[in-house]
Formats: C-alpha cells, structure tokens, sequence
C-alpha cells in the first residue's frame, strides 16, 4: 500500500511531500516506511516494524490523518483498498 501527499508551496519554496508505504517482509511481519522531505531537495526515511497486520494499518492511517490534519493533500495512491 503507497500513498503519496503534498502540501501546498508558501510563495518561493518546493513543495513537501510524505510518502508513506505499507509492505509486508519476508518474515510475515510488516513495515511502514515515512519518506518525508522537500521536492528537489533532502529527504528523511523512517522505518517502523509490526508484528501484525492491524497493528501496522492502523498506524498508516494514523500517520496519514496527521498529515490530512497539516495541511498535506493526497496525490497517489496504489493499493489502498475501501475498507
């Protein structure tokens, strides 16, 4: 599950962005990646592992609601599903 957000430019800068993904590893477990940064610029990634599925979405959404809540708007998304 990806999901890509940006937030609108204040007048002379890039844009930010966050990318969060949802993948699942090798060892059934589950990770969420942050990417969070300026267009053409640095970036950041943090990496979060869950044992369990629920665990792991609920804390995708949770991170996605706190972007919604700063202003970041979606962009993209791939495989997010409707329930």
């Amino acid at each position: 599950m990806r999901l890509l957000m940006q937030q609108r430019p204040m007048s002379g800068e890039a844009p930010k962005y966050v990318q969060l993904v949802l993948q699942q590893d090798l060892l059934g477990g589950w990770t969420l990646l942050r990417e969070t940064g300026q267009i053409g610029g640095k970036a950041q990634l943090r990496r979060e592992q869950y044992l369990e599925r629920d665990a792991a979405l609920a804390a995708f959404e949770k991170a996605r609601d706190a972007q919604v809540r700063k202003g970041f708007q979606v962009m993209f998304t791939q495989g997010v599903s409707g329930s």
